[in-house]
């Protein structure tokens, strides 16, 4: 009734002999009191037992993981890292004689095993991917034209990437529908020979491979590595050697007639001094009014042909009659514009764009005349009796290296600025042959022709150091380009016109050469100019006569003359005299001759055959 929980025992109090009791004794004790110290014993106890329990599953399982557990699970893990590929994980071996220690130390060999293999794999396949990167070749592995794997220089020659070019078609990286057929045809062969295609850029520029494949087996399936090489720089070089080798054909085409026209230049101008001299000279004689002045103009019109037929091929072999000066073109055009429009088809309209700031060039105007005459004409004959248009336009231009190389007549010729002379035609044009044989000599396709235009107008611009570019189409029309270099001296009006004078001079005259009729015609012109003239017919002979003769005033030297030559002549006669004064007479044209006698003071030069105002004109100017 008080709460408390309590244990009881009790006692039935009898009287002897009586049966049943007359009193029980009850003894009740609270139960805490009772069981409390066995409760603590007991609580004790279990804590101990639990403790010691936990201590035993806590050394198990250690003693579990160290020998057992972190062993199996390091080898689990090893085998995970090294199934992803993983292959240079590396874990601390366990050493012990059971079958732990064996698993692991076995597990351990065979990973090192492999990862020494792999190693040796990714080494060989990096050294062949910087072989297969580094190689100047395109690299393409396919399967049936279909990429799996390019190297860098492929990417770099086609302008892709090398994630763009794998999974492309082999035929997307060559010009359309044009090498479908010898590709595909390539493809099947079990090893196809180099062939050459035109590929194609990303970007859409062609340009020339050549292609060569061999064929790789596998295991499942077969495929093809195939080369790719750009010749574009091999295909330049060979035009550049064969242009180099038709340069030298015509070099030598050039020097070959260039001897021929020193023949011409010594022999047959000789004749025609002679033949144009006595002309003039019988013209100069006879009174105004004789009916035979006309014949003798006749006569020296037929030599000045004659001796423009010896020019045009000295000119071909740049041996031409050059009197230079600086002149300006746009007034040459001018001068010649009149001449040039009744010389064309009346069908042929003549348009002129001069460049107005135009620089000098030091050249011959006659030159530069027979040039303009020739080109004007070729292109009114190749447009023909239909009607067209002849454009003649000058300008100036900086010339690189590059630029001259894609020229005619590439010859040394220096950077800088040239002046241009371009004549364009509307006409019929040119084909291949034809213009490889353009500046042949005696090659024409005229029924009339002589084949000698073209060949002055080229042997003209050799000797001027100057180059030249045609530029023609069938059906479309030709034009010629005339590159002459920039004089730094200011342009002068030409005027070609000597004005007549009674210019008469005095004392001896000298004349050497080995010509006798030159020699006659010359001691006439001489004696018409008022001097006393003296003559030699070679190089000895003149250092006798300068000898014996101490005053003679002035020498005329031909160049080329036997026994002694002009130049070892002049030398002597600047020994016995260096006040000399020699004026030098040569077939060749003055450029020529001044360069044999440059810084050598010579007084003058007259071109053979020389009329009467030519001679009278070289000996005014020294004195």
């Amino acid at each position: 009734s008080d709460g408390i929980r309590r244990m009881f025992a009790f006692e039935p109090m009898r009287i002897t002999p009586e049966s049943p009791p007359y009193l029980y004794m009850w003894v009740g004790i609270p139960e805490s009191q009772i069981l409390g110290p066995a409760n603590a014993i007991q609580t004790r106890n279990v804590l101990l037992m639990l403790l010691a329990a936990v201590l035993a599953l806590l050394i198990s399982w250690y003693i579990g993981k160290k020998t057992l557990i972190s062993p199996l699970k390091g080898l689990v893990s090893l085998t995970q890292k090294f199934a992803s590929g993983d292959l240079d994980t590396c874990n601390e071996q366990v050493v012990r004689n059971d079958e732990v220690g064996t698993l692991n130390q076995a597990f351990h060999e065979m990973a090192d095993s492999l990862n020494q293999s792999q190693k040796g794999l990714r080494e060989s396949q990096e050294r062949f991917k910087k072989l297969s990167d580094l190689t100047f070749e395109g690299i393409l592995i396919h399967n049936m034209g279909i990429a799996t794997d390019v190297n860098e220089s492929l990417a770099k020659m086609f302008g892709y990437s090398k994630e763009e070019l794998i999974g492309k078609n082999l035929i997307e990286l060559l010009v359309p529908h044009k090498y479908h057929q010898v590709i595909n045809e390539n493809i099947v062969k079990p090893a196809s020979n180099p062939y050459e295609v035109e590929g194609r850029k990303k970007n859409g520029t062609l340009f020339p491979v050549e292609i060569e494949s061999r064929i790789i087996t596998g295991e499942k399936e077969n495929y093809r590595v195939t080369a790719f090489r750009d010749i574009t720089e091999s295909k330049r070089i060979e035009e550049e050697r064969f242009k180099l080798e038709e340069q030298m054909v015509q070099t030598q085409k050039l020097e070959s007639l260039g001897v021929l026209a020193g023949g011409i230049a010594h022999d047959f101008n000789n004749l025609l001094a002679a033949i144009m001299g006595h002309a003039e000279l019988t013209r100069r004689r006879l009174p105004p009014e004789s009916a035979a002045i006309e014949n003798l103009k006749q006569i020296e019109l037929a030599s000045e042909r004659a001796a423009d037929l010896a020019k045009q091929m000295l000119a071909y072999s740049g041996k031409g009659k050059f009197v230079t000066e600086t002149i300006n073109l746009n007034n040459l055009l001018e001068e010649m514009i009149h001449m040039l429009e009744v010389s064309i088809s009346k069908n042929v309209v003549l348009r002129l764009d001069p460049y107005a700031s135009l620089p000098a060039i030091n050249a011959d105007a006659t030159q530069i005349r027979q040039i303009l005459m020739n080109l004007v004409i070729n292109a009114s004959e190749a447009i023909g009796k239909k009607s067209g248009i002849i454009s003649i336009s000058t300008g100036c231009m900086d010339c690189d290296k590059n630029y001259l190389k894609n020229v005619w007549l590439e010859e040394n010729l220096t950077d800088g600025l040239y002046v241009y002379l371009e004549v364009a035609d509307t006409g019929c044009g040119m084909d291949k042959e034809t213009l490889s044989k353009l500046f042949d000599p005696f090659f024409t396709t005229k029924f009339t022709g002589r084949g000698l235009g073209m060949s002055a107008v080229m042997g003209i611009v050799r000797g001027h150091k100057g180059a030249l570019k045609v530029y023609s189409e069938i059906g479309k029309g030709t034009t010629f380009k005339i590159l002459l270099p920039a004089s730094d001296k200011p342009a002068e009006v030409f005027n070609g016109e000597l004005h007549a004078d009674t210019w008469v001079g005095t004392g001896k005259v000298l004349l050497v050469d080995d010509e006798e009729s030159v020699r006659g015609i010359g001691v006439e012109m001489l004696k018409e100019l008022g001097f006393d003239p003296l003559t030699a017919n070679d190089g000895k002979e003149a250092l006798e006569v300068f000898k014996n003769n101490a005053d003679i005033t002035l020498v005329i030297l031909d160049l080329t003359m036997p026994k002694m030559g002009g130049e070892q002549c002049y030398r002597e006669l600047k020994l016995l005299n260096p006040d000399v004064r020699v004026i030098v007479s040569s077939g060749y044209n003055e450029y020529e001759v001044s360069q044999k006698f440059i810084g050598k003071g010579i007084a003058g030069f007259v071109q053979k055959p020389y009329k009467f105002s030519t001679l009278k004109e070289a000996i005014k100017n020294i004195f």
